[in-house]
């Protein structure tokens, strides 16, 4: 890829298999593309979109997010933790989000929308306001996390301890207070 792309569609390539070159795209989509394994690190996303990507252990060192919509895309074994934080915001719908870490991440108001995140690391993040909305989080850990006004009621198989984790009006179902009481060994009928 050369320097700078604005404002284009990239689809059906395959990066994995090439040197990406550029250091800021904007306004860009990405569809039906191969990202695994590949370096972004010290690049920019400025309002892009990846569509239907393959995003699986791509390395996002000094990367910057900036209101990044993720959509239909396997994001596996990813580090969000290590991308830049200023002006960091992402959207994930639709995407399989195993093994992604987001240690300390600022993901205030993030949506995450009909996703797969199991075995994902949340911890000392900040979720206030986030939504997870039709989740499932099995195995995933949440430990000294933000959880201020995080929207849990329709997510699943999530186990998150009140006495590690702020959870002040945080919305939870009636279905999912198991979640919450996993750590006590009691018996809910």
């Amino acid at each position: 890829m050369n320097e700078e792309f604005y404002e284009q569609v990239f689809e059906k390539i395959d990066f994995s298999k090439q040197v990406i070159l550029g250091k800021e795209y904007d306004s860009c989509t990405f569809k039906n593309c191969d990202f695994s394994n590949t370096n972004l690190s010290n690049k920019d996303f400025i309002d892009c979109t990846f569509e239907s990507c393959n995003l699986s252990s791509v390395n996002l060192n000094n990367t910057s997010l900036k209101t990044v919509k993720f959509i239909d895309c396997k994001i596996i074994g990813v580090d969000f933790s290590i991308s830049k934080e200023f002006l960091f915001s992402v959207y994930f719908k639709n995407c399989s989000l195993n093994y992604t870490y987001f240690f300390k991440n600022k993901l205030k108001k993030t949506k995450f929308e009909h996703c797969q995140i199991q075995e994902a690391n949340f911890s000392e993040a900040d979720l206030t306001g986030a939504t997870f909305n039709h989740c499932d989080l099995l195995n995933t850990v949440f430990e000294q996390t933000n959880l201020t006004q995080t929207d849990f009621r329709t997510a699943e198989h999530y186990a998150i301890n009140p006495e590690k984790n702020n959870i002040k009006k945080a919305k939870f179902s009636y279905d999912g207070i198991r979640g919450l009481l996993y750590q006590y060994d009691i018996v809910i009928e």
